[in-house]
């Protein structure tokens, strides 16, 4: 289980055209699925608690400390 909240992947949105759940400047939980990366989409944990697939451009990926990682993990 430690190994699976390492590999967690978190991305910070930076548009949401059409998209209500959806916050600008909000970090989200990005889940791997290498079928929606291949069309441009990644799928986003989003506002709902349910995991959907957004634009890739609405994303940019980032490095948090394993710190950041857990609480915002534990936070959901």
């Amino acid at each position: 289980m430690e190994r699976e909240k390492e590999d967690q992947t978190f991305a910070i949105c930076i548009g949401n055209k059409d998209c209500e759940d959806l916050e600008i400047r909000k970090i989200y939980q990005i889940l791997p699925d290498d079928d929606a990366e291949r069309e441009g989409y990644i799928r986003v944990v989003d506002e709902s608690g349910e995991d959907y697939l957004y634009p890739q451009s609405y994303f940019i990926l980032v490095k948090l400390p394993h710190e950041v990682k857990e609480a915002l993990i534990i936070a959901r």
